[in-house]
């Protein structure tokens, strides 16, 4: 870095500036840098925008389409070497000392007015021969190379000097406009052939006082005529005189020519000229920069309203989403219930339905002085005792269909033995299964081992 004329400052800024943002290119930090006077927070912020989308003119394409610029005399700051402050090495002979004698006041006033149209004639001429393609029609293929080139080689001819805007006319033009700047513009011609711009160049520019405060309030452009891209600004801006510089600012949203500095002068009156044309403008870029702030904070505002809006919306939506989850939930559990309600009456109608259909099952009570009769008390669940005969070839069966058919017996029940306990009938154990009813209660009472006289106990399955 000291290599490339970097104070120790500025290589600590380069660091800092590449700490911030990333990037490994040191060469870039430092041009991104010098393009903004060394501003470390300037620099970083376009940084930012860039990352945000919004890339400054810097950055942007070299065919970036310039705003249009309002060139109008009677809206600008004219300053000229004629002026308080003004300096000029003429190069037109004199003509001499004012005479006393009638003849010779005469003969001095006839050769003024003639040197007067003369000059006026002559420029009207060359004006007329440019319009008329007297010059050669200047492309411009390459505006950023004829802008590195100028600055290299005024660089080198005047080290002490402003830092120029690293960019084409364009990008400085729409740099200064995005970022309410003043953008002054220098535009140069041979110094060898113009002792007027060798001594503003090398007395006037390279002023510190005036070096600090251009560098410090303006964005400084500039190019030689002599180039494709310094041709087209001159032709732009109109140039009577060197050496020139432009003062363009942004007043009522348009970029304009607010002040325009011909000729040389002193240092200290250049600073003068550049702080009157900058007090006077001030005004406006202060309005642009409260009216960007009002707008920005008028978005910022309505960006968070808007998004206060969406979340309201969503949770509101949530809300109703979880209502309608209640909602759903109890439909579905009363639903659930009217279900199990249909199911429980739907049974009870199957278990009447069955009851009259097997009380036909239900075999003849024999005599009880029936010889195979057995007499069989059963104990219900409710304390409820039956008695009731059976045959001993009747079947378990048969005893089952008396049961359940009787309108104290539970629908779901087991018949069983009190000592040793055994089970002669179970509805679940028929459901489970796979063998058929027949196979498992064919059995007659004697089979199961039932005499002249049992107790069988009969147990609920569903209490």
């Amino acid at each position: 870095m000291e290599a490339e004329g970097l104070t120790n400052e500025q290589t600590d800024k380069v660091l800092q500036f590449q700490d911030l943002t990333g990037i490994e290119d040191m060469n870039i930090c430092r041009d991104v840098l010098m393009r903004h006077q060394w501003d470390l927070e300037v620099a970083f912020q376009e940084q930012m925008n860039i990352r945000e989308g919004r890339p400054t003119m810097l950055t942007a394409s070299t065919d970036v389409r310039a705003p249009a610029v309002i060139n109008d005399r009677f809206l600008q700051q004219v300053f000229s070497a004629n002026m308080p402050g003004g300096r000029t090495i003429s190069r037109v002979p004199s003509i001499g000392p004012m005479p006393r004698s009638f003849t010779g006041i005469l003969g001095y006033v006839i050769n003024f007015v003639f040197q007067y149209f003369y000059s006026t004639l002559s420029g009207i001429v060359r004006a007329f021969i440019n319009i008329g393609g007297g010059n050669e029609p200047r492309i411009v293929s390459d505006p950023l190379a004829d802008v590195m080139k100028f600055i290299r080689e005024y660089h080198e001819r005047y080290p002490e000097h402003p830092v120029f805007y690293q960019g084409t006319y364009a990008q400085a033009l729409n740099d200064a406009k995005q970022e309410l700047r003043f953008l002054l513009v220098y535009l140069h011609k041979d110094p060898t052939q113009n002792p007027d711009v060798e001594s503003f160049c090398r007395d006037t520019l390279s002023s510190r006082p005036v070096i600090d405060y251009i560098n410090a309030n303006t964005l400084l452009w500039g190019c030689d005529v002599s180039t494709p891209e310094g041709y087209r600004v001159m032709q732009t801006l109109t140039v009577r005189t060197y050496p020139l510089m432009v003062m363009i600012s942004l007043r009522a949203n348009r970029m304009m020519v607010v002040g325009r500095f011909e000729g040389d002068c002193t240092s200290e009156e250049l600073l003068r000229r550049l702080q009157s044309v900058i007090t006077v403008n001030e005004v406006w870029l202060s309005q642009a920069r409260a009216d960007r702030l009002e707008r920005n904070f008028t978005q910022t505002l309505r960006r968070q309203q808007d998004e206060a809006y969406e979340q309201s919306l969503l949770a509101d939506e949530e809300k109703e989403r979880q209502r309608q989850r209640e909602r759903d939930a109890a439909r579905e559990v009363i639903e659930a219930e009217e279900r199990a309600r249909r199911d429980v009456e739907l049974r009870k109608e199957e278990i009447a339905r069955q009851k009259i259909e097997l009380a036909n099952l239900v075999p003849q009570e024999p005599p009880a002085d029936a010889a195979d009769a057995i007499a069989v008390v059963f104990k219900l669940p409710d304390g409820t005792r039956l008695e009731r005969r059976f045959q001993q070839t009747n079947s378990i069966l048969d005893v089952y269909h008396f049961l359940f058919c009787h309108p104290a017996s539970p629908d779901e029940f087991e018949i069983t033995t009190n000592f040793p306990k055994r089970v002669l009938y179970s509805k679940a154990a028929i459901d489970a299964a796979e063998c058929s009813v027949d196979e498992t209660y064919s059995k007659t009472l004697k089979d199961v081992g039932l005499k002249h006289r049992e107790v069988l106990f009969v147990n609920d399955l569903e209490a």
